[in-house]
């Protein structure tokens, strides 16, 4: 499956437009993360508890969103963006999303 956040695929023409693929899943901290954070917050740097938290929400919405292409027979998925929204106080949904095509 290729994934592209460009309109196209340099060497591929694109045959047909198969719909929007998406993937998106929902996290929320906890409270051990929330302990170290807030120390962290005190001295300053990388809260690295959060960006490791935050890099695999990104990599299982991009997995389902592959997942839901594969359903729709698609060859790849153009325009792929990522978008995250707070769902409330301490937790989040990290959202993956394109267009799913068939190549030539």
């Amino acid at each position: 499956m290729i994934i592209s956040t460009t309109p196209e695929i340099q060497g591929h023409k694109i045959t047909n437009t198969l719909g929007i693929a998406r993937g998106n899943t929902v996290r929320a901290r906890n409270v051990a993360r929330d302990i170290w954070a807030g120390l962290k917050n005190v001295v300053g740097g990388e809260i690295s508890e959060y960006t490791r938290l935050q890099a695999q929400a990104r990599e299982q919405a991009i997995s389902r969103m592959i997942d839901n292409a594969k359903t729709m027979d698609a060859d790849a998925v153009i325009n792929v963006r990522i978008t995250t929204s707070m769902i409330m106080q301490g937790c989040s949904e990290i959202m993956a999303y394109g267009t799913a095509v068939k190549l030539d």
